[in-house]
């Protein structure tokens, strides 16, 4: 079964997070997205991600408490890709090679420790490929054919 890593923008809609008048319909669709690949992809929470969906949570109004009970929730949910020695070296790696951001090759190198071959992310460069992992954008214009295509188990 495929794996496929949610960045923390992902998790935020999904959570409900509502900064904009765009935000609602990116929360409809990242629900339907994750809930249509749940049957036929194993989805990981990279704790990177499940961290700042925490920060997110609060800046959106979440008490402490029910901030952490929320990132829980998915990290039951989802299960979660953990970050450690090797991965740290991995994605210093990442962020001198790619020259990107560190918490964001931090997740990408977390995802593809976790055998992922797909981060959802819409603040990563769509279509983006790294170590085997393909970043895809669930909001773009066009839907990426690796997305397209686990999806298309679902309705098939």
């Amino acid at each position: 079964m495929i794996r496929i890593a949610l960045d923390t923008n992902i998790l935020a809609y999904a959570a409900g997070i509502d900064r904009s008048p765009d935000d609602e319909a990116k929360i409809r669709q990242a629900r339907q997205v994750i809930a249509a690949l749940a049957i036929h992809a194993t989805l990981v929470a990279p704790v990177q991600a499940l961290g700042e969906l925490f920060v997110v949570l609060q800046r959106g109004g979440h008490s402490r408490g029910d901030a952490r009970k929320i990132v829980l929730e998915f990290q039951e949910a989802l299960g979660g890709a953990d970050s450690a020695g090797a991965t740290l070296a991995s994605a210093l790696d990442l962020s001198v090679d790619h020259e990107m951001q560190f918490w964001d090759s931090l997740i990408l190198s977390a995802a593809v420790e976790a055998g992922c071959s797909l981060l959802l992310s819409e603040d990563m460069q769509d279509g983006l490929v790294v170590r085997g992992l393909t970043v895809v954008n669930p909001f773009a214009a066009s839907i990426h054919r690796k997305l397209a295509q686990v999806l298309a188990r679902g309705s098939g």
